[in-house]
């Protein structure tokens, strides 16, 4: 089992900057995925960024040159910093934790709402 916890949402105001975190509650031990994903009101999770085991990064076209994931192993922790946020960046923000056997985990997300 492992817990994930998500931390750092909340008001920012458009063209700002945010850092979310996602701390798990023990070492996590590879090859796996961790990931951030959002869901606005009314509308599906979707996948914001992800960072595998060796460091390789994806990120949605949306999010592309704003919002960096990076990835703390000692701290057993991942951050999204989110830089020149827009109101549709508006969303609860979850983190994932999956291993390619199919197990994984969710956090119980963190609000961020953009606005002036």
């Amino acid at each position: 089992q492992v817990q994930l916890v998500e931390s750092g949402g909340g008001l920012v105001q458009p063209g700002g900057s945010l850092r979310l975190s996602c701390a798990a509650s023990r070492t996590l031990f590879g090859p796996y995925t961790m990931g951030w994903y959002r869901q606005a009101p009314g509308k599906q999770r979707e996948l914001v960024a992800t960072i595998t085991t060796g460091g390789s990064t994806t990120y949605a076209d949306s999010v592309k040159g704003r919002f960096t994931i990076s990835r703390d192993n000692a701290k057993n922790t991942m951050y999204l910093q989110m830089n020149s946020p827009k109101p549709e960046d508006t969303a609860v923000y979850y983190c994932k934790v999956a291993w390619t056997r199919g197990t994984a985990y969710w956090g119980q997300g963190t609000q961020v709402t953009v606005s002036s």
